[in-house]
């Protein structure tokens, strides 16, 4: 089970929580760090150096499913259960 994942995507402070989208609009995951080089990005944005770390829907969704069931979140998101 994918749990996190790197983008090279801009980041900044108060972006913890915002949605990764792929190209295709659909949520992948959710933001939740960077890496200490993506500090400067406020200022000047390095692509080989900034990377946001992000958790994998997936992985939120098993949580939400096995760990600390939220069914009524799911419903609200209109997730089928994962199979």
């Amino acid at each position: 089970m994918p749990v996190n994942f790197l983008s090279d995507l801009d980041i900044t402070g108060g972006n913890s929580g915002s949605p990764v989208l792929d190209a295709h609009g659909r949520l992948v995951g959710l933001t939740f760090d960077g890496n200490w080089e993506s500090v400067a990005s406020n200022w000047v944005f390095d692509p080989s150096m900034t990377r946001m770390i992000s958790v994998d829907q997936r992985y939120l969704r098993w949580i939400m499913q096995e760990v600390a069931p939220a069914p009524q979140l799911l419903r609200e998101l209109n997730v089928a259960p994962a199979r």
